[in-house]
């Protein structure tokens, strides 16, 4: 069993690709900052500035050869169709070496499948169709969950409809706010249920 090594973690790395799903990681992105106050490090693969779908125009701040696992509370993959032809397998095993929470939303479900995190995991994708295509070794379907997102031990898998799910259990991994927070932040945003009652020390 993996143990993580005892340092300060205080990073969230967020890897960045051309054409990357900008709305897939928006609320994980907003509340990690917000509720977490976790600084934000923007991961490229080289230190051109990338596009994401919606049009914003993003620098690295960082390339993927300098993510320190002593620093990261989590690593965060976007989605994006270019996950389809690049997946980063080696800084993948060296995350998962240290235990360091790992995060992937839609296409980018396929690089934690070509690194073979998902044999002895629960985990989801866009749909079980979608990973047997893109992951030819792909062997692991008694562990595919039909769900919107999906946390087993320290990896967390989302369809790109499950938004609101992905950054629901990212909080709760990293248990970010209170359960009750937590609650209410899922309820108004995955239903539209405003909140009566905030309470930031609930």
């Amino acid at each position: 069993m993996l143990t993580r090594t005892k340092f300060t973690y205080e990073k969230a790395y967020v890897v960045l690709l051309d054409e990357y799903a900008d709305w897939e990681i928006g609320y994980a992105l907003a509340e990690l900052h917000r509720l977490g106050n976790i600084e934000i490090v923007t991961v490229g693969f080289s230190e051109q500035p990338v596009t994401s779908m919606g049009g914003l125009l993003i620098h690295p701040h960082i390339v993927l050869s300098q993510v320190a696992p002593s620093q990261a509370l989590l690593f965060l993959l976007s989605g994006g169709s270019l996950w389809e032809q690049e997946y980063p397998c080696e800084t993948i095993h060296m995350l998962e070496h240290h235990a360091v929470p790992i995060a992937a939303i839609c296409a980018a479900t396929t690089v934690l499948g070509h690194a073979g995190l998902f044999a002895n995991r629960k985990h989801t994708s866009n749909s079980l169709r979608y990973i047997e295509k893109l992951v030819p070794s792909y062997a692991s379907h008694a562990m595919y969950c039909d769900a919107l997102a999906v946390t087993d031990k320290n990896i967390i898998t989302a369809s790109g409809l499950g938004s609101v799910d992905f950054t629901l259990n990212i909080l709760t991994l990293l248990n970010i706010a209170t359960p009750k927070i937590r609650k209410m932040w899922y309820k108004a945003f995955k239903f539209g249920e405003y909140p009566k009652d905030i309470d930031e020390n609930a």
